[in-house]
């Protein structure tokens, strides 16, 4: 633990279709590709990078199209044959070619903006308080510059295929990345192609790309060992998705804390959710369907913890009389629970202005030692009527 659109069939596959494909190959087929051109312009080591760059007439006849075809299909026009749009849209990735309007940008260093890329859904995004704080944070560090947010949800493959037109054609300054699942390669890849990016939250222990993160461990220790000091000895946990680090190091806090206090940990008190009320609403149920005996619950976030009151409620359970109860994120959700939740106060919208200096950073050039691209904010224990 510490540790579619429509798309043509790549050249020499097999004729299953780049929109079948999982959704990590799909993204490091469609940014792989927008990194050929790049690679090709180095002839040797130190030898001069080409600075021309492929022509519309290029792409034209590279497609086996007129040039007015291919202008059509760059610009977006619908009235262009399937076909045809295959074959160009193929060679725009194989020359790299870059449409006018972004090369203009480039020629002038700068497109004045930078993108907050969420791969979550739209539910997610507007129902939990981290992605609001951190959006927040974000637009707060950028009100006295010039720099525009782009917002960009990553959902579908069509998304992410967008997205790379984007990173290709340098339509964008630089690069937030938040909420990262493990193996996915767009970090990596936007390095590769020299964007300047920054994770909010770490993918691993050993996060090589510059992060903001929380002590994740520290605060689900800190809430953790809260409840022991109470007297609770049952304690469970409903964790998030553990494909995310953030909460893989909230389980480890909570195991750490079991063994500090010399108690022995159970692994049918531990039940996983998704970050998302009707996750810890399911979660909780499972707890206390092996475990009705337990007598506390550390949630992952606030979200999962109002859903575990509600499955708390319904087994007829009284918070904290029956059951202690304790979040994470310290968010409005916490204050306005009955009772009003314990939680771990993470500083989302700090961790938004930070984000955004070290970005901001980047792209001036200014980037410093390594220890000063990876930031830990401390998290804080907030105790309150449920525990």
């Amino acid at each position: 633990m510490e540790e579619a659109c429509r798309s043509p069939t790549p050249a020499g596959g097999t004729g299953d279709r780049v929109e079948h494909w999982p959704r990590h190959r799909q993204l490091l087929y469609y940014l792989n590709t927008t990194l050929r051109w790049q690679e090709a312009t180095v002839t040797a080591p130190g030898a001069a990078r080409h600075t021309r760059r492929p022509t519309l007439e290029e792409v034209a006849a590279r497609a086996g199209v007129g040039r007015g075809t291919a202008s059509r299909v760059v610009n977006g026009s619908p009235t262009v044959s399937a076909h045809s749009r295959a074959a160009v849209e193929a060679a725009v990735e194989e020359l790299g070619y870059v449409p006018n309007g972004s090369a203009r940008a480039l020629a002038a260093g700068s497109t004045d903006s930078i993108a907050l890329v969420v791969p979550e859904s739209e539910t997610r995004l507007f129902a939990e308080p981290y992605f609001s704080g951190t959006v927040s944070g974000v637009a707060t560090a950028l009100a006295d510059t010039e720099k525009q947010l782009l917002l960009t949800l990553l959902r579908t493959p069509k998304e992410r295929e967008r997205f790379a037109r984007y990173v290709r054609a340098r339509r964008i300054d630089g690069v937030l990345l938040v909420s990262m699942h493990a193996g996915d390669p767009l970090p990596e890849l936007l390095q590769q192609y020299e964007m300047p990016t920054v994770l909010g939250g770490r993918r691993s222990a050993d996060e090589q790309v510059p992060y903001v993160d929380c002590d994740n461990p520290g605060g689900a220790e800190a809430a953790v060992a809260h409840l022991l000091a109470r007297g609770r000895r049952r304690i469970a946990t409903v964790t998030g998705s553990l494909d995310l680090y953030a909460a893989q190091c909230r389980l480890e806090g909570y195991r750490a804390a079991l063994r500090h206090g010399d108690h022995p940990a159970d692994p049918r008190l531990v039940a996983q959710g998704d970050f998302t009320e009707e996750g810890g609403r399911r979660a909780m149920g499972e707890l206390l369907e092996r475990c009705p005996q337990l007598d506390a619950v550390f949630c992952a976030s606030d979200l999962m913890a109002s859903g575990a009151r509600l499955a708390l409620r319904e087994a007829g359970r009284r918070v904290p009389d029956d059951v202690a109860l304790v979040g994470f994120d310290d968010s409005a959700v916490a204050r306005h629970l009955d009772p009003p939740l314990t939680s771990v106060r993470q500083p989302v919208e700090l961790m938004g202005r930070e984000m955004t200096g070290l970005l901001l950073d980047q792209i001036a050039g200014r980037t410093g030692e390594s220890e000063a691209r990876r930031r830990l904010l401390p998290t804080e224990l907030v105790p309150r009527g449920s525990s």
